[in-house]
């Protein structure tokens, strides 16, 4: 029997988005991350693209959630994302590190219960 593969961050993602919008959350992925030409990437920085952000924002109130989504196994916070991390606490923001769709769902829902 072949050993079944983890799913890939793009897939986990894909997941929690659909959720997100089954959900009626308000909220958006950052495409900080992939491939791009140094030519795309410097005309994106100009336009206020930032490393570190996390992959998905929650505008919901009385606090906004920052997810950083990662793969089930694996992936770590770098430096940079945890400076943004810091930043969004100090700013009132909810900040979440999850491994997996799963993991994230659980997560987010936890602090819509914690503000009610």
């Amino acid at each position: 029997m072949a050993a079944k593969s983890c799913p890939t961050e793009e897939q986990e993602q894909v997941d929690l988005a659909r959720w997100l919008d089954r959900s009626g959350e308000l909220w958006c992925h950052v495409p900080n991350g992939g491939r791009r030409s140094p030519r795309e990437g410097a005309r994106l920085k100009r336009m206020g693209v930032k490393a570190g952000v996390p992959d998905i924002l929650i505008f919901r109130e009385p606090r906004n959630i920052a997810v950083e989504l990662k793969r089930r196994h694996g992936g770590s916070v770098s430096p940079v994302q945890k400076k943004w991390h810091k930043r969004l606490l100090e700013a009132g923001w909810a900040v979440i590190v999850a491994k997996g769709a799963d993991e994230a769902r659980n997560l987010i829902e936890n602090c819509f219960q914690e503000d009610t």
